[in-house]
């Protein structure tokens, strides 16, 4: 493990910590990428004189300190490299998400005003040529494939690995000047420039710097006793902070392997094959593989499915004491150990997690269910609670101290304090330097002090010292009668069911709650073909009435499970629809971090939310959609609009 660091002699940046790996990693595999079916690797030396190379090349196309390099691309070592080259020559680097439309991504160059853009393939040069003329300061674009970009005008246009040749024939004519703009980074410099996710408005410039990122990426290293022998699996949008801090930060810092699948598709294959040792998903990609767990068990034999359904069990019962060191009982320890031999090993493997040491889910909250289903196995997974304002940490849980309904105590050296109105502030060395371009939004979220406004309403337990999220603050409402309205509470029970893709509850200010329901094609595609029924669309299954009588099955145990919790007990669906299409990104309704933008569907659907109210039986729509070339459309349907049973309960009221 790399020795501690500190203000007076450690290093100061990403790229002196990157020197320092290549010296004493140098030999150690720092990346590895799946291409054409094989594993290539670098060691740390070598990766170091491939960033080198691109920032020798990059100063000799002509980047200045201060500028801004946008990278927008898949999980590539080539691409982290260029973050960590563009910082090497002084420039701020800005990555973008790779599925962004032209218009979003137009929208980021303009505001930070990028010079230079590398990308990864056609599409994205596509992108970018289609808005430049909109793109004032932009200059250059570099691409890493060259695949169908043989005839496009090269004048302003240059492949990734040309780039680095000409950095590598002028290395005598800029090391110098590299090796000064390197030797001025410093603790105060910026490391990085990621894009909020625009959930209420436009994306906001979140500028860290190396004092964030380094600070922040040791202290969380060592809260988990992270090693430079340890694998991860890069495959998280690179724009997105908790992959820069995973794949970029903490790699740096302790020095461990950064693992690039081969494509989305082939994602689980490879990381089956790299068997990550710490590894990091959202709620809905560990939602996703327990669906795909639910599939493959209906159409097992009725005996593999009854020893299945036995051991599961067992492992929900005594699973997480084992894991966190609990006395359990012999004959338990016994039958869980036979478990292991007969079926939680072999899933683990299945699922690519046989050698997680630490594993953690954030973003949004998991479903508790989701969350015990994977501790039972025996996978330390734990939940996190961050923003791309704190360098991701905010709180964690502690090995031993894992629950599903918190997410944890204070990383090392972050503080928090609840507001009146409950919301959850917390000062850290790793809160943001700013938003670019934008003192108003700076001084609204961190107070002269440098305490942060996270915009989630939450309360820190006594005598545990975990914080629990209730819901953001601006979704955290009122019922007619006074009782809490906390929508993502009841979304996340209904996302449990393998069936149920997302789900949005409606409330606030109203008598009842209602829901829109997406099915999960996967699952629901599944048992239809299963049980021999016909669809030619997503449209057509989930109308069909079975699919329609299932949901509502899985509503109303949602609704015995909410009236258990006096205090939300008020959030009971009443009445709910099945919608026409899933919600997307491209069509607005989810940021391109799959968070559901609950202002712009309510505006959306607003013809289905009245329905729902009105006592309507069904409703006739059309809605908008965008198809993959970008062409606009419509889809007209007649949604069924269903009842639920709901528990007759005494409700608490959120004033109490």
């Amino acid at each position: 493990m790399a020795k501690p660091l500190t203000r007076a002699d450690g290093p100061q940046s990403v790229p002196a910590l990157l020197q320092r790996n290549a010296t004493q990693f140098a030999n150690a595999p720092a990346y590895r990428e799946k291409e054409y079916g094989i594993w290539q690797s670098w060691t740390w030396a070598e990766t170091h004189d491939e960033v080198q190379a691109l920032a020798l090349g990059l100063m000799n196309l002509g980047v200045n300190e201060g500028d801004f390099v946008a990278v927008i691309g898949r999980n590539r070592p080539y691409l982290y490299w260029a973050m960590v080259a563009a910082e090497m020559v002084g420039a701020v680097p800005v990555p973008l998400y790779q599925d962004a439309n032209a218009e979003e991504m137009a929208y980021v160059l303009g505001h930070c005003g990028a010079r230079f853009v590398i990308v990864g393939d056609q599409e994205q040069v596509d992108k970018v040529i289609e808005v430049q003329e909109g793109l004032h300061q932009f200059e250059h674009l570099i691409y890493l494939d060259p695949r169908g970009l043989r005839k496009y005008d090269h004048t302003t246009l240059h492949q990734y690995s040309h780039v680095q040749d000409q950095g590598r024939a002028a290395y005598d004519e800029y090391i110098k000047e590299l090796e000064r703009r390197t030797a001025k980074l410093d603790y105060d410099s910026t490391g990085v420039m990621l894009y909020t996710s625009g959930t209420t408005g436009k994306p906001k410039g979140v500028v860290l710097s190396n004092r964030n990122i380094i600070e922040t990426a040791k202290s969380s290293s060592d809260f988990d006793g992270l090693r430079q022998t340890d694998d991860i699996l890069a495959y998280l949008p690179m724009a997105w902070v908790g992959d820069f801090i995973f794949s970029v930060g903490q790699a740096m810092w302790t020095g461990f392997c950064t693992n690039c699948p081969e494509s989305a598709e082939t994602m689980h294959v490879d990381l089956r094959e790299i068997g990550p040792t710490y590894y990091f998903a959202p709620p809905r990609v560990f939602e996703t593989q327990l669906t795909n767990v639910m599939i493959r068990m209906e159409d097992a034999s009725p005996f593999k499915k009854r020893l299945f359904d036995y051991f599961m069990a067992h492992a929900r019962k005594v699973g997480p004491s084992i894991l966190d060191g609990k006395p359990v009982g012999g004959w338990d320890r016994l039958k869980y150990q036979l478990g292991e031999l007969c079926i939680y090993g072999p899933l683990k493997n299945t699922l690519g997690f046989s050698r997680v040491r630490v594993g953690y889910t954030a973003g949004e909250a998991i479903g508790p269910e989701i969350f015990d289903f994977y501790r039972s196995l025996g996978i330390n997974l734990k939940q996190l609670y961050g923003q791309t304002e704190a360098t991701v940490f905010i709180t964690a849980q502690p090995d031993g101290e894992v629950r599903s309904d918190t997410v944890g105590v204070t990383c090392p050296g972050v503080e928090l304090k609840i507001a009146d109105n409950g919301e959850v502030f917390y000062r850290s060395p790793g809160v943001f330097v700013e938003y670019y371009k934008n003192a108003e939004s700076t001084a609204d979220t961190k107070d002269a002090e440098g305490w942060v406004a996270t915009g989630d309403a939450g309360f820190i337990e006594e005598g545990s010292g975990h914080l629990r999220i209730i819901d953001r603050a601006k979704d955290v409402g009122q019922m007619a009668d006074g009782s809490l309205f906390a929508p993502k509470y009841v979304e996340n029970k209904l996302k449990f069911f393998p069936n149920i893709l997302e789900a949005v509850v409606f409330g606030n200010g109203r008598d009842e709650c209602t829901a829109f329901i997406n099915i999960d094609l996967t699952a629901v595609g599944n048992w239809a073909e299963r049980n021999n029924i016909g669809y030619a669309s997503y449209q057509e299954l989930a109308r069909h009435p079975q699919v329609m009588d299932t949901i509502q099955s899985h509503v109303e145990e949602v609704n015995v499970s909410v009236a258990e919790d006096t205090m939300l007990s008020g959030c009971q669906i009443h009445r709910f629809v099945v919608l026409h299409k899933e919600l997307d990104a491209d069509d607005g309704e989810l940021t391109r971090t799959r968070k559901v933008r609950r202002r712009i569907i309510e505006d959306k659907f607003h013809d289905i939310i009245t329905a729902l109210y009105d006592g309507s039986k069904s409703v006739s729509t059309e809605t908008e959609v965008t198809y993959e070339d970008g062409r606009k459309g419509s889809i007209k349907a007649t949604l069924e609009v269903r009842d639920a049973k709901v528990v007759p309960v005494a409700r608490k009221m959120a004033a109490e």
